[in-house]
């Protein structure tokens, strides 16, 4: 019998949140080297405790606040509002709750699978993930060039590849075009439960989006005295994907002003079908970093 990916396994164990009552759920929280609970584990649990109360229907869109640092040390309970279920749509609310407090909130519509007219835009061009290296190996390449924080961030051991195309982006501290190209996929083979794969998207899609805002300023996420957290998050599921086949995220920033930044993104699949679109802002605030 083969054996899953330890850190795949782990976090399809942590997507399985525990029922405590009709519409409430719990779910515990892993360090994957930041110093809170990360937002795609938080938005993948909701959205599981969301799907768990529509039956026969998969999430088409989903909008998100992040109010508050999750505790890792914590679990987080989960209460589902069932507002609508119509002849086509199911229509959710979830509350994230931590020490009595609302730390997240997120609404996401449901449908019965149907047929429709069709269109969209094309998939860059860019590098096939063959030839790619991964953020790992860039990091163990570039170890003594990276600060203390993106070194413990990088060298974190994912349930997910992560090939840039890009590499230079990672390191380089020159002002770039707000764009940027990585492929990610699951680390192994996953169950065909669709819903399980929309929930792992959510995941993952929280990786390397809000970074491309700091693109343009030279920046990385894990910079001294660079303050960055996530306000928002906006998915929209177009086809089916599996997450445990490459998927290409194309992302951009239009925008940074008022101590915010807005990143934008097109999931492709390997071959060229749009499975799912992406928006999220974040806090941006630079401060002296500290002697």
């Amino acid at each position: 019998m083969r054996v899953m990916d330890a850190k795949l396994a782990d976090l399809l164990a942590l997507l399985d949140l525990e029922r405590i009552e009709t519409d409430i759920f719990r779910g515990q929280s892993r360090d994957i080297g930041i110093p809170q609970v990360f937002g795609g584990q938080v938005l993948g649990q909701a959205l599981v405790a969301a799907s768990r109360t529509v039956p026969g229907r998969l999430v088409h869109s989903l909008h998100a606040y992040f109010l508050q640092r999750g505790d890792v040390a914590a679990p987080i309970v989960y209460e589902v509002d069932r507002a609508r279920d119509g002849v086509s749509f199911s229509s959710r609310r979830v509350v994230a709750i931590q020490h009595g407090r609302q730390i997240f909130n997120l609404s996401a519509s449901f449908q019965l699978p149907e047929d429709g007219l069709e269109h969209q835009l094309t998939m860059p061009r860019v590098p096939p993930p063959e030839g790619l290296r991964s953020i790992e190996a860039l990091a163990r390449q570039f170890e003594g060039e990276l600060p203390p924080r993106m070194r413990r961030f990088l060298n974190y051991r994912r349930p997910v590849e992560v090939r840039p195309c890009r590499p230079e982006l990672f390191v380089s501290r020159a002002n770039a075009e707000p764009v940027k190209q990585v492929w990610m996929r699951a680390a192994d083979r996953l169950p065909d439960d669709p819903g399980l794969h929309q929930a792992l998207l959510a995941y993952i899609s929280d990786y390397e989006l809000i970074g491309t805002v700091t693109l343009p300023h030279g920046l990385h996420a894990t910079r001294e005295g660079l303050q960055m957290a996530s306000l928002d998050h906006a998915m929209w599921f177009h086809r089916p994907a599996r997450v445990d086949e490459w998927l290409l995220f194309d992302l951009d920033s239009p925008a940074a002003a008022g101590g915010r930044g807005l990143a934008r993104g097109a999931v492709y699949a390997a071959d060229g079908r749009l499975v799912a679109s992406l928006a999220q802002e974040g806090l941006m605030r630079l401060r002296p970093a500290r002697p």
